[in-house]
């Protein structure tokens, strides 16, 4: 059984030309936001995140894509795909 969504009603705050929304403080602390949020449009609505500062190094993520065991043999049939015809000497 899922636990239902709770919903909270917020105004829009006029910001110069813009418009802003309050997060109530509950709501802050629960998620740990601090000064900077993602907001990501989706088919849903718009959905606020925590930034991820946890970037992955060119090793961390050279290991990381060597775990998922991807196989790229199509990838090899087409990637000369019609090159062939424009060698030198053809």
């Amino acid at each position: 059984m899922t636990k239902p969504s709770r919903i909270h009603s917020i105004k829009l705050i006029s910001i110069g030309n813009s418009k802003g929304v309050r997060l109530p403080k509950v709501i802050l602390q629960k998620y740990g936001f601090s000064d900077t949020l993602l907001l990501e449009e989706t088919e849903r609505g718009i959905l606020l995140r925590q930034m991820d500062d946890a970037k992955l190094s060119w090793e961390e993520t050279y290991q990381e894509m060597a775990q998922e065991c991807e196989d790229w043999e199509d990838f090899d049939n087409t990637l000369l795909d019609g090159l062939e015809m424009n060698e030198v000497g053809s």
